[in-house]
């Protein structure tokens, strides 16, 4: 572990049985034969809550919790119905419960043609669309449900300063915007700019199942957070928010459980400290 704190909060989650969890965010999860409604289908929904308390325990008041999720999808083959399980709601339900504020979501397109070709989901199929439209549902966007701690002391607790020099009006504008990848809204995020495409030239190195947009976890960081001050991810994967972090000025603190996924992201960590942080391309582009 990178220090004391990371090795105790690791030992904490695997103590409390979040182990499964993490085997759930690096595996294709199972989907067990219950109902939508039963507990196990929302993936240890208490161990959850637990976590988001000691977040909200820890965090500096003020302070944000950004998340990346989507609907989860279940099938007929598995149960007797197919449908959406509402895992952002979910996730809103439990920070507030923690005592959080539900503070913003903004909503990611995603191609639906790249998830047919990666998912070939049921829901997607053109053969469908033609002989039972009823069958079919759309693509699933993304989104990024984020959270405040509303509690006393937040006076004490420096604001996130953007210098008009670093970050004009039309910077704002941009970062305002409700929807990312929608046309003339957040064109430029990717969904294909993850670790796992600098992985893919290492044969030896290991591939997260779910990276995280590095575009994403930037524009989070940047808006959200101060230089100097700590990101930390309690499901670290490869080290994405880590490595978007440390180029940023930011410190980092991560936990994984997954021994290979842990030494990936260490050698992207070390890599981001070795190249340190880069330069504001909004403060480049005022000084043109």
């Amino acid at each position: 572990m990178c220090c004391i704190g990371c090795r105790a909060a690791a030992e904490w989650i695997d103590q409390l049985g979040l182990a499964d969890y993490y085997r759930l965010r690096s595996e294709p999860a199972l989907r067990p034969a219950a109902s939508p409604n039963d507990a196990a289908s929302w993936q240890h929904a208490e161990l959850d809550r637990h976590l988001v308390r000691e977040l909200y325990r820890v965090m500096r008041p003020g302070r944000i919790v950004a998340v990346h999720c989507k609907d989860l999808v279940y099938y007929r083959t598995q149960r007797a119905t197919a449908g959406l399980r509402d895992f952002p709601g979910g996730l809103i339900a439990a920070h507030i419960d923690a005592g959080f504020d539900f503070h913003s979501r903004i909503t990611i397109w995603r191609c639906p043609v790249r998830e047919m070709q990666k998912t070939k989901s049921d829901r997607l199929l053109y053969k469908n669309f033609r002989t039972d439209g009823a069958r079919t549902g759309g693509g699933l966007p993304e989104y990024i449900v984020v959270f405040r701690k509303w509690a006393p002391g937040m006076e004490e607790t420096p604001p996130v300063l953007h210098t008009p020099g670093e970050y004009p009006l039309e910077a704002w504008q941009h970062y305002a915007q409700p929807s990312y990848m929608v046309e003339d809204l957040w064109t430029d995020t990717d969904e294909t700019d993850t670790l796992n495409v600098r992985i893919a030239r290492d044969e030896d190195a290991e591939k997260h199942l779910c990276p995280m947009p590095l575009d994403l976890t930037e524009r989070l960081i940047r808006q959200y957070t101060n230089s100097g001050e700590t990101v930390y991810s309690p499901f670290m994967g490869v080290g994405s928010e880590g490595f978007v972090s440390l180029r940023h000025g930011r410190r980092f603190i991560g936990t994984e459980l997954k021994p290979s996924y842990y030494r990936q992201a260490c050698k992207y960590l070390d890599e981001a400290e070795r190249l340190g942080p880069v330069s504001d391309l909004f403060a480049q582009a005022a000084a043109q």
